[in-house]
């Protein structure tokens, strides 16, 4: 692992040697390949996913002394796994790592590489997972293994739960744990995917997930007369009233939401005078973010600070000579903080005007915004360990502007940060790119230091919550 003037050694943070360091990160770089290349592609049906082949890697992975788990299956084929390491003290708080199995699916024409692969190139391991999420499943689990097998207790149970489902809404996963049978993963703070990021900016920085949008998918069906389609004039389409519906969706601009995530976002990365003005007021933010170059960074920023309308999915007609009389549009989304339900549809009547009486408006998931305060000692221990790696670095709260499994512990009551450590290899800039994007990978270095932040938590929360 690389290091210089300004990054310590993995090791140092949690206390191991480097060659004990070195061969972790070896273990971890062969679980993430082998996770991979099991291709449990999440494509949102429910005979998708087939996390069983993970869990079972998984499962042969962790057997062994000091471990107890157990692997659930509430849908044929979409298995989580539950490993626990029992604390010495029932009043202590539990931590539990949580990394999801599954993956998105993917494109191969745009990959330059093969996509379940999990090759090494050039320091870095290619597929699909290597970023959104695997590398921290596979990381958790080898710092996991680790500590049980060293014998190490902590005061509060230390959990480990591979989980199903993520991708598609967590119904045969942490959603279905949550109403179903939560003790087996409850748990007092929750660390998962989407933290540790660097930031731009003149001073180090790195991004923490303290909260994510809320989730408000929405089925439009818009209505028509069916006729002969040799005959167009004046007809009753419901393909081009449809057309119609999507262009007022994509052009309705809502008002700004700007937080104090949001002005802590905008003054890590780095914006001053006049463009840092502008982001923080709500008459010009958006004519800001949409002045910045980058359409990935404008793309973050613009999300992190409006209720977004995504048109995703379409469907209707029955055959090319014959008007269509139906076609729904699947609707995807993501509220600000504290919006309801109800603003939700006074959107939509505002930016489908005069149409909105021709379109039947079913809701399909509905979730609201989540966070997590970060006055807590698991704030603290990982700023402390953080800054072991990064001298002089702070953590900055960020949002994520996708849904987590987060969000079923924190209805619940827990903390959950979307943690990590990554290095500077892998920007905020790059990470946010190949999420769900071509050519996903991550680089070794980063591997390692995320293996050793997960020991350094299960080695120093527990005293720093007590202290």
């Amino acid at each position: 692992m690389s290091t210089n003037n300004t990054t310590t050694t993995g090791s140092q943070m949690s206390g191991s040697d480097d060659s004990t360091a070195d061969a972790l990160t070896g273990e971890t770089v062969e679980l993430l390949q082998a996770m991979i290349r099991n291709k449990c592609v999440n494509d949102g049906r429910p005979e998708s996913g087939d996390e069983f082949r993970n869990v079972e890697l998984l499962r042969g992975f962790l057997e062994g002394p000091g471990i107890e788990f157990q692997t659930y299956e509430p849908t044929p084929g979409r298995s989580s796994l539950v490993a626990r390491i029992e604390g010495t003290d029932p009043d202590a708080p539990s931590v539990c790592l949580m990394g999801h199995t599954d993956v998105v699916p993917v494109s191969p024409e745009g990959w330059s590489e093969d996509p379940f692969g999990g090759e090494v190139i050039d320091g870095e391991v290619w597929g699909r997972g290597a970023i959104d999420m695997l590398n921290l499943t596979s990381s958790m689990a080898v710092a996991f293994r680790h500590l049980a097998h060293t014998g190490f207790r902590p005061p509060g149970d230390l959990i480990y739960f591979a989980v199903a489902d993520e991708e598609a809404g967590g119904a045969h996963g942490a959603g279905w744990f949550a109403e179903n049978d939560y003790d087996p993963i409850a748990a007092d703070f929750v660390l998962t995917e989407s933290g540790g990021i660097p930031l731009g900016g003149p001073e180090p920085r790195l991004a923490m997930t303290v909260a994510e949008k809320g989730i408000a998918w929405r089925r439009l069906k818009i209505k028509g007369t069916p006729g002969h389609g040799s005959r167009p004039f004046r007809a009753d389409n419901a393909l081009v009233t449809t057309a119609e519906v999507v262009r007022r969706l994509i052009d309705y601009r809502p008002s700004p939401h700007l937080t104090e995530i949001w002005t802590g976002q905008v003054e890590a990365l780095g914006y001053e005078g006049e463009m840092r003005d502008a982001l923080l007021d709500p008459a010009k933010v958006f004519d800001a973010i949409d002045s910045i170059e980058s359409t990935n960074t404008a793309a973050r920023l613009h999300a992190c600070t409006h209720t977004t309308f995504s048109p995703n999915v379409i469907s209707g007609g029955v055959k090319t000579n014959t008007i269509p009389d139906e076609v729904t549009v699947d609707l995807d989304i993501r509220t600000v903080p504290g919006e309801t339900g109800a603003e939700v549809d006074a959107h939509l009547r505002a930016a489908l005007g005069d149409l909105y009486s021709r379109v039947e408006v079913e809701s399909i998931h509905d979730t609201p915004s989540t966070s997590s305060p970060v006055d807590t000692p698991m704030w603290a221990t990982l700023s402390e360990l953080a800054a072991e790696t990064y001298p002089g670095v702070r953590l900055v709260p960020t949002m994520t502007t996708g849904g987590t499994d987060s969000r079923f512990y924190r209805n619940k009551g827990a903390v959950a940060y979307g943690a990590g450590l990554f290095s500077k290899n892998c920007t905020y800039e790059t990470f946010t790119a190949r999420f769900h994007g071509n050519n996903e990978r991550v680089d070794i270095e980063s591997l390692a230091l995320t293996t050793q932040l997960w020991l350094g938590v299960a080695t120093r929360f527990w005293d720093v919550a007590a202290s």
